[in-house]
């Protein structure tokens, strides 16, 4: 019997050709050629913290590797004392309390609970109300989900908080998930608690589940810490938060979240990832109990840098004329592009002749439009030095 090396067609399922077009994948290629072409580019466009994890957290994996009993599986719902370190941060962080067995749910990395809350709640034709502009991985979800979006402006006239009176009784109905994220990226915007308290009200009168993605939440500028959603009477009862610790603790490639909240979510979450994962290496588990229980002076000395960055960076904004408002949290500053120009032909523009990316606001939604994305994850020297680059271009 003779076989054909012929290989036969090979057909995506719908879900994977209802997947959003990665935005930013075509900025990397535009960035990687510049840099393979020689040129120094100072790449602002990215959300990668520039950082080491702390030398506590990272000895304390190298230590918990050689415990063999790390080399079985994890318990598929993360092991206990995790959860009660998460649930230690957030008592003593926000006076929230939580019971680690039925309120947490440890993640592989805050993005994977991001994606995978969707496909717990939602079925093909439930509606998603996801911020614009927003983080674009909201979106993977639910187009995997097979459910449809409805986006919630963020406009800068309201602080870039959603409208809630904005969105139509039809909407509201039909939705039955909501994304918010504060401090929130792109824009740099923070929330208070009355916001917070707003959003549980109108989720409770239109049956909505909210995520809040708090993913940074330790970032807070001013001396103001950024305020929890489930510090908000009746939280957990409308949702859950999402928290990775990726920017608190530049633990971005280890992938270690959580999520918490509302008992059943949880519940769901966990047998979801029963069915996809046996949980993180239990070394990386104990390496993050460490980062959450242990001293965070490490987090405000991180937040000090950020702020110190911030402002560097406005410093000499404001010296070339372009101004804008100083983001009151995560590290990102949002910044409106200059008359004549789309946010992608200012990126484009920054990229090829002064050597500088940014991130083009419409990657992020609609309403990103008029905006470009920079990042605090360079050294102070390397910031003034892109808009003294910039300045050459006599934009302003």
């Amino acid at each position: 019997m003779t076989f054909s090396n012929r290989s036969f067609p090979i057909e995506p399922a719908m879900r994977m050709q209802k997947l959003p077009t990665q935005f930013f994948a075509t900025l990397v290629q535009k960035v990687n050629r510049e840099v393979q072409a020689g040129h120094d580019v100072i790449n602002l466009g990215q959300g990668n913290p520039d950082r080491p994890t702390p030398s506590h957290i990272v000895q304390e994996v190298q230590r918990a590797a050689e415990n063999p009993q790390f080399h079985k599986y994890s318990p598929f719902s993360g092991y206990a004392f995790l959860k009660e370190a998460v649930a230690q941060r957030y008592a003593e962080d926000y006076g929230v309390a939580l019971d680690p067995e039925t309120e947490v749910a440890i993640l592989f990395g805050g993005k994977t609970g991001l994606v995978e809350i969707s496909q717990c709640l939602l079925n093909p034709g439930d509606v998603c109300l996801v911020p614009d502009p927003g983080y674009p991985d909201y979106w993977s979800g639910v187009a995997l989900s097979g459910a449809e979006m409805a986006m919630m402006p963020l406009l800068e006239r309201n602080g870039f908080l959603p409208d809630y009176s904005a969105i139509s009784k039809t909407q509201a109905d039909k939705a039955k998930l909501m994304f918010i994220n504060y401090p929130n990226n792109p824009t740099g915007a923070s929330a208070d608690l009355e916001f917070y308290e707003k959003t549980v009200r109108w989720a409770a009168e239109h049956q909505v589940v909210v995520v809040s993605d708090f993913a940074y939440g330790a970032i807070g500028f001013d001396g103001r810490r950024p305020v929890s959603f489930l510090q908000a009477e009746g939280a957990k009862q409308v949702g859950i938060e999402i928290y990775t610790l990726s920017k608190t603790y530049n633990m971005a490639g280890w992938r270690v979240g959580f999520a918490i909240g509302h008992p059943e979510i949880i519940r769901t979450i966990n047998l979801m990832q029963d069915h996809v994962y046996v949980s993180l290496f239990g070394a990386v588990q104990k390496a993050a109990a460490t980062a959450l229980t242990a001293s965070q002076d490490c987090v405000a000395e991180l937040v000090a840098v950020y702020e110190s960055r911030r402002n560097a960076l406005f410093e000499e904004l404001d010296r070339i004329g372009w101004r804008n408002p100083k983001p009151a949290g995560s590290f990102f500053a949002w910044l409106k592009v200059p008359e004549g120009y789309t946010s992608e032909s200012l990126a484009d523009k920054l990229l090829s002749e002064a050597k500088v990316a940014v991130a083009p606001g419409i990657g992020f939604g609609t309403h990103g439009e008029g905006y470009v994305r920079v990042g605090l994850l360079s050294e102070e020297d390397r910031l003034r030095e892109a808009v003294r680059r910039i300045e050459q271009l006599h934009l302003f």
